[in-house]
């Protein structure tokens, strides 16, 4: 009999109040069969808000370092159970062991920057214009705040606006995606064993349609943190904007690699193999076009086909797996549509291209690494976010024609160059339309001490890790005291 997982809402493990639940299973084996979890709705949303509003007037006068204590036993349990969570993470949602064991490792990373902040979380003093008067600014909790995320890192996104926001003295509630609750509940786990206050932090599963609307619209949610697609940000967006909610978005990208004449060719192919493949394309950071220099095209292109063809496929489970499946049947029809969009425009398909069932795989969601060359810029393939394993290869003549074929976008997220120039590699920095610019690396791989977002459709000028992240879950409060003994009138001239 199929196990039954539950909500964690105000510190206890609590079924649907309609008693409806949805199932999950192993997209590399769907005849695996994970769990029954809770298809909450308005109701039970109520119930976590209402729990995370009445816990976060103790909790924004715990002070910082101590939420940094219990945050720092977070990231001291994930790194115990890392083997356990990633294992139960390539199971869920199909991505080979490796990259789950990275997936919880980010996870522990933001756990301990998150605690370290909690004796930092710096304002701001600086003179005051008027003497015997001090000015400063702080920064302070916003309330309960409301976590949307996807599933392709399903234990590292969470982490990165839960811990955070929990940080800040804010109190949450986290809805993660359908495909992934099993990854979510691992989590709330350790925060409740971390001795994390019941109310603070509060989970509840369900649809997007029903439970995510529910929770975005609901009066009492200060702020929405969303990753997903452009498409949903915008709906989320627009609802926000009707109570002037706060509202941070990380969304799609249609990221690029160049590759020139002068780079180390082994280096970028290596490179373009991981960001393409990797995850099985299912990265918002993930490589979807390859902009080549014409006089390394073919050799480059040749090279990247023999290697793709190779790559094997199969469940993540095995350490000797590649790529994984797609996550579910609906990605798979979406990537498969795509690549005969490709050959409708007249992309020619040099590699994959085709479904992957060959013996027990007939079970999962697998898909060849699939490779179209003669791309040009404006096609459907070389503009719209796939989210599969699907790489298009856009040649260009120059530099300069490279930048503006990888600027033509509506996303602005990830980039990358391979160059032995440094005049290039500099004018690539300043002059690439993305939040995140590699040079001679793939564009997959951010760290989390740095700001992680982009510009144009990827986002709406928000950035998550680092430091900036702590932007958005406080709010700054100027404070000024005059200890002069007479009113002082700032910007007012004074008459002697």
């Amino acid at each position: 009999m199929a196990e039954r997982y539950k909500n964690y809402i105000g510190g206890r493990w609590i079924e649907a109040k309609s008693g409806r639940t949805f199932e999950n299973r192993n997209p590399a084996n769907r005849r695996d069969l994970i769990g029954l979890f809770p298809a909450s709705g308005a109701e039970d949303v109520d119930a976590a808000v209402s729990a995370a509003k009445n816990a976060f007037a103790g909790w924004r006068l715990l002070p910082a370092p101590k939420r940094g204590e219990i945050l720092f036993r977070v990231g001291d349990l994930l790194r115990k159970r890392k083997e356990e969570i990633a294992r139960a993470m390539t199971r869920e949602m199909g991505k080979i062991l490796k990259e789950t064991r990275g997936d919880v490792q980010e996870g522990i990373d933001t756990a301990f920057y998150a605690a370290g902040e909690g004796r930092r979380l710096f304002g701001e003093t600086t003179p005051s214009e008027l003497p015997d008067k001090f000015a400063m600014s702080v920064r302070l909790p916003l309330g309960v705040c409301a976590l949307i995320t996807p599933w392709n890192f399903p234990v590292a996104i969470p982490t990165w606006k839960l811990f955070p926001a929990l940080l800040c003295g804010n109190t949450v509630v986290l809805k993660p995606a359908e495909d992934t609750p099993h990854s979510a509940v691992k989590l709330f786990e350790i925060l409740e064993e971390s001795g994390a206050p019941p109310g603070v932090a509060n989970l509840v599963h369900g649809s997007g349609e029903i439970a995510g609307a529910s929770l975005v619209r609901h009066p009492d949610v200060t702020l929405v943190s969303f990753t997903g697609s452009t498409a949903v940000g915008r709906e989320i967006a627009a609802v926000c904007g009707q109570s002037l909610k706060r509202v941070a978005l990380e969304m799609g990208g249609k990221n690029a690699q160049i590759v020139m004449e002068d780079a180390d060719l082994r280096l970028a192919l290596e490179g373009v193999l991981w960001g393409a493949f990797g995850t099985t394309g299912q990265r918002c950071t993930a490589t979807s076009r390859l902009i080549l220099h014409r006089d390394i095209r073919k050799e480059l292109t040749e090279m990247l086909v023999a290697r793709a063809e190779k790559i094997k496929i199969g469940d993540g489970m095995d350490e000797t797996v590649e790529m994984g499946p797609l996550i579910n049947e609906a990605a798979r029809k979406k990537v498969h549509g795509y690549v005969q969009i490709g050959k409708d425009e007249g992309a020619r398909l040099v590699a994959g291209g085709t479904i992957y069932e060959e013996g027990e795989w007939v079970h999962g969601y697998f898909y060849r690494p699939t490779i179209f060359d003669q791309v040009g810029p404006k096609m459907r393939i070389a503009q719209e976010e796939i989210f599969g394993p699907v790489l298009s290869i856009i040649e260009i003549k120059s530099f300069e024609e490279a930048v503006e074929a990888l600027n033509a976008t509506p996303y602005g997220l990830s980039s990358s160059i391979y160059t032995r120039d440094v005049a290039r590699a500099f004018r690539a920095m300043r002059d690439i339309e993305a939040g995140i610019t590699y040079v001679n690396g793939p564009t997959i791989g951010a760290e989390v001490h740095l700001p992680f977002g982009g510009v144009k459709e990827t986002g709406n000028g928000h950035r998550e890790a680092g430091t900036t992240v702590y932007d958005i879950f406080t709010e700054w409060k100027s404070i000024y005291i005059d200890f002069s003994g007479k009113l002082q009138k700032a910007q007012i001239d004074s008459v002697e």
